[in-house]
């Protein structure tokens, strides 16, 4: 059977969307060439992606994140009013930037956030890359972007007073520069959208859980709140508009952000967010396993499982095979079949020094072109 393009979002194979950057690439971002030399070497590392994807069988097409240093700040920072602050303190963590980055096995500090003045979505942000990759492939070009929630982190103490002597108002804000950016992606075209949101993970972990609690919230009160502002974000999105959700543990060159199994989070996320897909971490033991997704067995949206691994020709090949392993009972996941599709994690390439695929694309192709690919059909459907 060929493959269907005109098939809709979400697929049951399906992609985060972070692939691995070429080193040329990397070396580019790092200050080796002027903005001019670096957007045309950017375009050319897109366009050999998207071929790379293509020739994966994937429907869900994106850029790598290629043009970005970091998959949360980048965003944030163009916002009016936002700015990354340093970063959360948690005990015994090392940052993803430290000097030493041969450092491995360690957890590392999450991105913190300040909002210094009044939230303003004063141009387009991810609309442009968007057209880019809607221009170079006849599939669903996909467009990703941080959570919303990721503004929430830091409490009142990382939100101005002068700006906002009522955090409702702030809430208000985020939501509406939100839904600004939603509707310009909207207008060029743009018919599907995933939120990258570590924080309802982050809950999951009881010591980034505790992180909450020391910036004045209640931890069991935050998947109501992150839920609360993610639907006050998505309620208006533009006609047929897919929008998902990834739950990102955070991976940085052997280094992590969170650990533990979904229960703390699964009733609310699974039943209150309204969004179409789930992206979930699934495949080794700080998952957990696919248990508590059996919260919603009248479920009418649609579980994708995102496959996560530091094997990274593997993800960067976008062909990783279902592999059982000690985190996962892939025998519950018989009983939700339809409900569940699986896809290659994110390429760890979320920052700027993070994970690089040393042989450049072509080896990922070549690994692209031994593998499995996915089934050219429509699964979600």
């Amino acid at each position: 059977m060929g493959v269907t393009h005109s098939a809709k979002p979400p697929f049951r194979a399906d992609q985060v969307g972070s692939l691995l950057r070429p080193l040329e690439l990397r070396a580019a971002r790092e200050g080796r060439y002027d903005a001019g030399a670096l957007r045309e070497l950017e375009d050319r590392s897109i366009r050999e992606v998207i071929r790379l994807q293509e020739s994966a069988g994937l429907h869900a097409i994106t850029d790598g994140e290629y043009r970005r240093s970091s998959f949360h700040a980048d965003f944030i920072e163009k916002l009016d009013g936002a700015r990354a602050a340093g970063r959360l303190a948690v005990e015994d963590t090392v940052s993803g930037l430290d000097e030493n980055r041969a450092v491995t096995g360690k957890l590392f500090a999450p991105r913190a956030f300040t909002i210094f003045g009044k939230l303003r979505h004063a141009r387009p942000i991810e609309v442009e890359n968007f057209k880019f990759v809607k221009a170079s492939t006849q599939r669903t070009p996909k467009q990703t972007m941080p959570s919303p929630t990721m503004l929430l982190r830091g409490g009142r103490a990382a939100v101005s007073s002068e700006a906002y002597p009522d955090l409702e108002e702030f809430y208000t804000d985020v939501a509406r520069v939100y839904r600004e950016e939603l509707r310009q992606l909207g207008e060029a075209g743009c018919r599907y959208v995933q939120l990258d949101d570590t924080n309802f993970a982050f809950l999951c972990d009881p010591k980034l859980a505790d992180t909450f609690r020391r910036d004045g919230y209640d931890p069991d009160e935050m998947p109501e709140r992150f839920a609360k502002l993610i639907n006050s974000v998505i309620a208006g999105r533009p006609v047929g508009m897919v929008v998902g959700i990834h739950l990102c543990r955070g991976n940085s060159m052997g280094q992590w952000a969170a650990q533990g199994g979904y229960e703390p989070v699964a009733d609310v996320l699974l039943n209150r967010v309204d969004v179409d897909a789930y992206f979930l971490e699934y495949d080794d033991e700080t998952c957990s396993s696919a248990a508590s997704t059996r919260r919603r067995d009248t479920c009418r949206l649609r579980i994708c499982a995102s496959a996560r691994s530091a094997a990274s020709r593997a993800h960067s090949a976008g062909t990783r095979s279902r592999k059982k392993t000690s985190g996962t009972n892939w025998s519950e996941w018989s009983r939700w079949q339809r409900r569940f599709g699986a896809a290659p994690g994110e390429g760890f390439e979320r920052f700027l020094r993070c994970n690089v695929l040393p042989g450049g694309l072509e080896e990922a192709h070549s690994l692209g072109t031994q593998n499995e690919r996915p089934k050219s059909e429509n699964f979600m459907q």
